[in-house]
């Protein structure tokens, strides 16, 4: 076999892995931002002021943020069921020496420190966890692109032929209901004065980078002859185009009924597109072609898992609007987002049960179909994700509270509660605006030039599999290449975020 051909037969047939594993995988990522903050907050107790060097403070949310991932999906794999346990059994000892440590002036009863957290208000125009969910997802996500060409990174974790739960496939999900929750519908709030169709031809315009991106990348890998995994997307399909459509099919549906109302288009779509794969030739024609015999001849046949996935992605997409819309409800308090986090436990109990039910009765998760499976998988997935970090930061905000003057950067700001006399104020709610930390944040780095971090991670992992001969690669070269890779795209960031350049033009 040919090294491409060879690449190809590596990243296909595969089936993926357990629900379980896969969420105890997804608690990695906050339990590396709560021991990052730990940290932090830890180093002010110890030196009275925050790390304020860039060079270090790249080099610790790199090592402390980025690197466990990369070796959860590697090295670790096999023990991954024991990582998230030593990662939390850290952060306790770290919160620990805090609670000990902390200023004699400021120590007061737990349970009067418990009643203060209680009533702390947050402010209310900054959700930490969106940005950092949507960073970590393309952090994941550039990760895995890589790393799956490497013989370390597990082969379950891997995107799936047909059915099944990779941790590839519930990414391309992840970043279709990152999109969604920051989409100009749910962050505008006078869309509903605008004209509507005014704003859709804004939306039409705004989609352009992503279908050159995708036409670059369709043209660069026929013409080196890359490997591709045909089945994923189809012969010239990928998953900018999707990217695309699926904002702009969007765009037209929340100019035709009320945003508020996105939930039911998402069910009814999801629904529907289920029932006609049930019930017609459309499961077959996807998954085997028009003949049976997995013809490419011809547009639609040759990538009919690219444009009939639409219609999956775009029932994500609108269900995720719904829970952006939900998430943006003022909620300035701390007992207000502890609520919230139980309404959402909830929410996901519910839809994991529903998706049990399918899985046994009706169809198993295809990411390859997109169908009512997998949107009720990713959209679970991402909610369980989400409360995830929602929890971290909570936990972050009630360590603050015991180091007066201490700050994390991408974490809540407390503010100052309404009708709250100075004096209380001054003891049981420091007041500190931590905007003026995010200069050497990581997570701030990356959210500010997300698209191009993702298209840098992708040329990067084009290179890099010209040049080296990743299937039969050692370990400890693996893991170089992938903390190389990583570090060069996360240093980047970091240059254009420190000279506060955004590469956004349209």
């Amino acid at each position: 076999m040919s090294q491409k051909h060879l690449k190809e037969a590596f990243i296909s047939n595969l089936n993926g892995t357990s629900l379980l594993e896969i969420s105890v995988g997804l608690s990695l990522a906050p339990l590396c931002l709560l021991c990052r903050g730990l940290l932090l907050i830890l180093y002010y107790l110890h030196y009275g002021k925050p790390l304020s060097s860039r060079k270090y403070s790249l080099l610790l949310d790199f090592l402390v943020l980025v690197s466990p991932l990369l070796f959860s999906c590697t090295v670790l794999s096999p023990v991954i069921f024991f990582v998230p346990p030593v990662i939390a059994a850290f952060c306790a000892g770290i919160f620990s020496i805090i609670y000990s440590q902390r200023k004699q002036e400021t120590r007061v009863p737990f349970r009067q420190i418990v009643k203060d957290f209680q009533k702390t208000y947050l402010d209310p125009e900054y959700i930490p966890a969106i940005t950092v969910f949507r960073v970590y997802v393309n952090v994941l996500t550039s990760i895995s692109i890589l790393a799956v060409d490497f013989p370390q990174y597990p082969r379950r974790y891997a995107k799936a032929e047909t059915y099944g739960t990779g941790v590839m496939d519930l990414g391309v999900g992840a970043f279709i209901f990152g999109n969604a929750v920051v989409c100009p519908e749910v962050r505008q709030r006078s869309y509903m004065t605008q004209p509507k169709f005014s704003h859709l031809a804004r939306q039409f315009f705004s989609v352009w980078p992503l279908i050159v991106l995708g036409i670059g990348r369709l043209l660069s890998v026929k013409s080196i002859e890359y490997h591709e995994h045909t089945s994923e997307y189809g012969v010239h399909w990928n998953f900018f185009f999707t990217l695309a459509f699926v904002r702009l099919a969007a765009s037209l549906l929340l100019a035709i009924f009320p945003k508020n109302n996105s939930w039911i288009v998402a069910i009814n779509l999801a629904v529907l597109y289920q029932l006609i794969l049930n019930t017609t030739s459309l499961k077959t024609f996807i998954l085997h072609g028009s003949d049976g015999r997995d013809t490419r001849v011809g547009v639609l046949n040759a990538n009919r898992e690219g444009l009939l996935s639409l219609f999956g992605y775009l029932a994500i997409y609108m269900a995720s609007v719904q829970v952006g819309l939900w998430l943006l409800k003022c909620r300035n308090s701390v007992k207000g987002w502890i609520e919230a986090v139980c309404f959402l436990l909830l929410t996901v109990l519910v839809l994991f049960v529903f998706l049990h039910v399918l899985q046994a009765y009706a169809d198993p998760v295809s990411r390859r179909m997109a169908n009512l499976s997998y949107c009720i998988w990713v959209v679970a997935h991402c909610l369980t994700f989400f409360i995830c970090f929602v929890v971290s930061d909570l936990t972050l905000v009630f360590t603050k509270l015991l180091v007066k003057g201490s700050s994390v950067p991408c974490c809540w700001n407390i503010v100052k509660p309404p009708n709250a006399s100075k004096k209380h104020e001054t003891e049981a709610m420091p007041m500190r605006r931590e905007g003026k930390l995010s200069h050497i944040c990581l997570i701030s780095a990356i959210n500010k030039n997300q698209l191009l971090f993702f298209l840098l991670a992708n040329v990067m992992t084009g290179i890099v599999n010209i040049l080296i001969d990743t299937i039969h690669s050692k370990t400890a070269f693996t893991l170089c290449i992938l903390h190389l890779y990583m570090f060069f795209n996360c240093l980047i960031m970091h240059i254009l975020h420190a000279k506060n350049i955004v590469l956004k033009f349209w």
